[in-house]
């Protein structure tokens, strides 16, 4: 069926067509069989079960040790006759032993240090229990990067970014990454515009919020009129930061609510919420829920037409903490960016689609003044006056040089390469899962590659996709379920994230795999006892 798909990643060379879609296979045996229902094992019949939860091991990933073990009597040792493993130690291989020190302490700081090859083994060994970050499909954020890249890492993680006067070279850097930025996004004047970097789009979202709102005061002031009631408008969908902003300083949220017919924020709603203390409208360009971009450029035309009739000047900030990197390249001719004189500032995340580790954000205003003055501050004691605007100080240079990179190594061919690669996948996958029984598509990646799909009105009471969730996790992979956003909240979807490093071949091994797990579902005969601790809900 798909044996005439091929696709290339400008990392490595072609590559043909997977075999693995042509074979069959039969009802999955019991290895990767989590979860077994009693009615499936006579030996088990009286035996009630429940659906194991992945939050478990995250609440307290040491339960298993609150109780002490209780360890058998060896007969050929006494060191292990008398040990005992306790609830606040992890034992150290017998090998690492060092003064007679059997064990490390969970909660508390050793008395006397430890030979540096046990404390990497020890810490090597339990991050052997997290997922396979290429198999999770939960993340948006970059997990692979060239060996180049991890070179240029390893070479750079000593140096502060905030000591621009002793590591000069590397503000430049990130003044070069500015302007480049700036450029893409359509900025007036993109060589004399400001823009700063961050530890993320969350951090940046903090920053171009707080800047609305002291443009809003300022203005008001002028006008003689309370700063009292500010308020914020953006979709009921939008990303958990943008709550915390308004919880944090105070500024009242107003939720345009996604429907059925209306799946991202639309111009109406915005207009219904918006008056004279909004500070700014936040347009979220590529939804996490759903991969959507919202229409900012009728959202923009629709305020314009507002202060036309009223007066009331209310401006936009675009979180493109996804689509910043993607629109430019696959949707160059969408116009959501400073090309709408309303946008004033526009985030993204450096280590989403712009295929850098985590760590890195940036946010760009369309022109200097609409970054408050006030807001700026001159540091000496580092060696020079330094203007600063960043809620973080101290942290490594590292992600600004990769992002640098990443901007020379691809230039603006490449990254189209790269996009492309990933959205084909997330065009294969919705095609792939449109034609699965069990499934709707909700979103098929054709703005963001982003791939989200519900189950079916009435094809089955005994299983839900929490519980394809937690077979898929047999699997190694990490998928989310979770529901949609208030006045959608009864609906569950499910998503896929494909990035950067997810090759055609790994979504023909996923496609298998999820109907594999999709197989086994349909064979149980009786409902899956449902507890809502098991639901699962990441969106990164």
């Amino acid at each position: 069926m798909y044996s005439h798909f091929q696709s290339s990643n400008p990392y490595f060379i072609h590559f043909g067509p997977c075999s693995l879609m042509n074979q069959t296979f039969s009802t999955p045996p019991a290895i990767y069989m989590k979860y077994q229902p009693s009615f499936l094992s006579p030996q088990s019949s009286k035996k009630k079960h429940r659906t194991r939860s992945l939050w478990e091991p995250i609440y307290d990933p040491y339960d298993n040790l609150h109780n002490t073990l209780k360890r058998r009597s060896f007969k050929w040792g006494p060191r292990y006759h008398t040990q005992m493993i306790s609830s606040h130690n992890i034992p150290i291989n017998p090998l690492s032993y060092r003064n007679g020190q059997g064990a490390a302490p969970l909660f508390q700081m050793p008395d006397q240090g430890m030979l540096p090859e046990a404390v990497y083994q020890l810490i090597h060994d339990e991050m052997a229990l997290d997922s396979n970050p290429k198999l999770n499909l939960a993340t948006f954020v970059t997990t692979w990067m060239d060996t180049s890249a991890d070179r240029l890492y390893a070479d750079t993680f000593n140096k502060n970014l905030i000591d621009k006067c002793e590591y000069q070279q590397t503000a430049s850097i990130e003044d070069r990454c500015i302007r480049m930025i700036a450029s893409l996004w359509h900025a007036p004047r993109p060589l004399k515009t400001r823009g700063v970097s961050t530890t993320g789009s969350s951090e940046a979202c903090m920053l171009g919020g707080l800047a609305l709102k002291r443009r809003w005061q300022k203005t008001r002031k002028k006008q003689g009129k309370p700063i009292d009631r500010p308020n914020i408008v953006f979709s009921s969908a939008v990303q958990i930061v943008w709550k915390k902003f308004a919880n944090y300083w105070d500024i009242e949220p107003r939720y345009v609510n996604i429907t059925p017919n209306s799946p991202s924020m639309d111009p109406e709603g915005v207009i219904a919420k918006v008056d004279e203390n909004t500070i700014g409208v936040v347009s979220t360009f590529g939804v996490t829920y759903t991969g959507l971009y919202e229409p900012v450029e009728k959202i923009a035309k629709a305020l314009d037409e507002l202060q036309s009739r009223t007066g009331l000047d209310i401006p936009i900030h675009v979180d493109a903490a996804s689509g910043g990197f993607i629109a430019p390249f696959l949707q160059p001719n969408l116009v959501w960016d400073f090309q709408l004189p309303r946008v004033k500032s526009i985030n993204v995340s450096g280590h989403k689609y712009g295929l850098v580790y985590p760590g890195i954000g940036w946010i760009i205003w369309r022109d200097a003044e609409d970054l408050p003055e006030d807001l700026i501050f001159h540091v000496s004691y580092l060696g020079g006056n330094i203007p600063t605007y960043t809620l973080s100080f101290s942290r490594p240079s590292t992600q600004v040089l990769l992002q640098y990179y990443n901007f020379l190594r691809l230039g603006k061919a490449g990254y189209y390469e790269v996009q492309l690669a990933s959205q084909s996948a997330a065009h294969f996958l919705s095609n792939a899962v449109q034609t699965m029984g069990p499934f709707e598509v909700v979103t098929d990646g054709s703005d963001i590659p982003v791939v989200t799909w519900r189950l079916k009105e009435g094809y089955t009471s005994n299983w839900s996709l929490y519980n394809l969730s937690d077979q898929l996790l047999t699997f190694g992979w990490q998928v989310p379920a979770y529901p949609l956003p208030p006045d959608m909240e009864n609906i569950t979807i499910m998503r896929v994230v494909v990035r950067n490093g997810f090759s055609m071949n790994l979504a023909h091994l996923f496609l298998k795999n999820l109907k594999q797990a999709v197989t086994f579902l349909d064979s149980l005969e009786n409902p899956i006892p449902h507890n809502t601790y098991c639901d699962i809900s990441i969106r990164h």
